[in-house]
């Protein structure tokens, strides 16, 4: 049993223990999670991926994440915002992703608001609510799952028109995307 700090794993790093029940976060972790995210189709995948996590572990997600991309047309927002209303009944019954008709509907429309924008304005939007750095997380009771910022992007997604996109969901994908660096201080992902 861990305190919430670092501890070591099977090659002696010391990483967050979230990190450490699976080979796939492991991966995540080291190689992703935390690391900067930019570009308007991959905060598209980042977004929506948080949405189908809530309610759900994020390994489910993780392990079907190529279902996703595949179901997804790899989150280019111009052709997910073409999806027709077959498109939605496929995805429905694809077995491969999350089939959650509100969180695919809230996807789709998404993709339509998000094709809307000028290019880059997504990337930019998420970016303007990064908080400057603070201390790093001693142990997990020291990250927080709602944040100041988190709320304002929530609010500022919203207000654009972003479905599924609640303070947790934001802050989710600030953690996911790098705008926090919410490794733990002994982390060797922080350290890297």
């Amino acid at each position: 049993m861990t305190d919430g700090a670092a501890i070591a794993g099977p090659d002696g790093a010391l990483r967050c223990p979230w990190a450490l029940s699976t080979e796939d976060y492991v991966a995540y972790h080291d190689e992703e999670w935390g690391r900067p995210v930019h570009g308007d189709d991959a905060l598209f995948e980042r977004l929506s991926l948080e949405a189908f996590q809530s309610g759900l572990s994020w390994i489910t997600i993780l392990r079907r994440r190529p279902g996703f991309r595949a179901a997804f047309a790899d989150f280019r927002i111009g052709k997910v915002a073409a999806f027709t209303e077959s498109d939605r009944a496929r995805l429905l019954t694809d077995a491969g992703i999350i089939r959650n008709a509100a969180k695919i509907d809230a996807t789709l429309s998404n993709a339509r608001v998000l094709a809307e924008w000028a290019p880059g304005e997504l990337d930019e939007l998420i970016w303007s609510h990064a908080p400057e750095p603070g201390p790093a997380p001693r142990t997990l009771a020291d990250v927080q799952a709602v944040t100041p910022e988190s709320t304002a992007l929530s609010k500022a997604l919203k207000k654009r028109g972003l479905r599924f996109v609640g303070p947790t969901t934001a802050y989710a994908l600030m953690q996911a995307c790098g705008l926090v660096d919410d490794h733990l201080e002994a982390c060797v992902a922080r350290l890297a």
